[in-house]
């Protein structure tokens, strides 16, 4: 079985513009992760691989100044069995990356491109959680938005991650550089925390529960590091969370993320991330298993002994 690991960031994607260091490097954390598992699966007999040139990876299909990362894409989707992208949701990337993909042949492990589009929108996801009654931030469009008191939180309403996400204190006029789709939400105090989450034949699956190191810089929301398993479900209420979550998001399979507040009147879900997100790339030991092996066509449903015990995995960033 040929898989082609399709990671935008670093497989060319953004070859013809200047790199974000701090998001390239996240991306090749996911990317390495993706490869050591199916490195260590038997069925798996080759990996296929497309790098932005400055960014250089043994065996991989280079993508050099002024090439169609798109083209090379496709052509390697044919040549493989297997697909699995990674991309970020923003502009519709991820969602146009997964339909060009399916269309080409292969078996594509990814969320379906409506759920994507849905969770890719902080307003959307908003609005699916509210009708669902899921505890969520309250999301307003920054022109129309109430006169929200205490500290505030902009952010555009399609990014990916801490991309453009701002901390305005109290008294401060929450005054963003003007742009089209930008958000505003009120500051909830909180625990920051992420769900690694598992959609398959057999259901929803907490995989683990991620403590996320948040820092103001600047004014700027930066996550600065993670601790991947580093926090515990005793009660099952942030696996309850994730199948409400999932319900209203039709279409999110796979293994995806949801960042989540730990508050003391419960969690509270941030956004949806229906990719992989950065705390893959400490799965595997934070599992103590190769979290390839839970997804088709590679699964054995969990069944597998564990490689190790369980422990968290500390992830600098930044």
């Amino acid at each position: 079985m040929r898989v082609f690991v399709c990671e935008f960031v670093t497989g060319g994607g953004m070859r013809d513009a200047a790199l974000p260091g701090g998001l390239a490097r996240e991306a090749a954390l996911i990317r390495d992760a993706m490869r050591r598992d199916l490195a260590a699966l038997p069925q798996v007999s080759g990996i296929l691989l497309a790098a932005d040139d400055r960014l250089p990876v043994p065996g991989s299909v280079p993508v050099t100044e002024g090439a169609d990362a798109w083209a090379i894409w496709r052509t390697l989707a044919r040549c493989a069995d297997v697909v699995w992208p990674v991309a970020p949701e923003t502009d519709g990337v991820l969602a146009r990356l997964v339909e060009m993909l399916r269309a080409n042949g292969a078996h594509v492990l990814a969320c379906d491109p409506e759920a994507i589009a849905a969770a890719a929108s902080k307003l959307e996801t908003a609005r699916r959680l509210a009708a669902a009654g899921v505890p969520h931030i309250p999301t307003f469009p920054l022109a129309q938005a109430p006169d929200l008191p205490g500290p505030r939180i902009t952010k555009p309403d399609d990014g990916a991650g801490c991309e453009d996400t701002l901390f305005w204190p109290d008294g401060v006029p929450a005054t963003p550089v003007a742009r089209d789709g930008l958000l505003i939400q009120p500051f909830v105090a909180g625990e920051a925390a992420s769900l690694t989450l598992l959609n398959g034949p057999e259901g929803v699956r907490l995989l683990t529960v991620n403590r996320q190191h948040i820092a103001v810089k600047d004014g700027r929301v930066v996550l600065v590091g993670l601790s991947v398993g580093a926090l515990d479900d005793a009660d099952g209420r942030l696996a309850g969370l994730a199948r409400d979550v999932v319900h209203a998001f039709p279409g999110l399979e796979g293994i995806f993320g949801i960042d989540i507040l730990l508050t003391g009147g419960g969690p509270v879900v941030v956004e949806v991330n229906p990719r992989l997100t950065t705390a893959y790339a400490g799965l595997g030991p934070a599992l103590g298993l190769n979290p390839a092996t839970l997804l088709p066509p590679f699964a054995d449903g969990g069944k597998a002994p564990r490689k190790g015990a369980r422990a968290p995995v500390e992830l600098a960033l930044a």
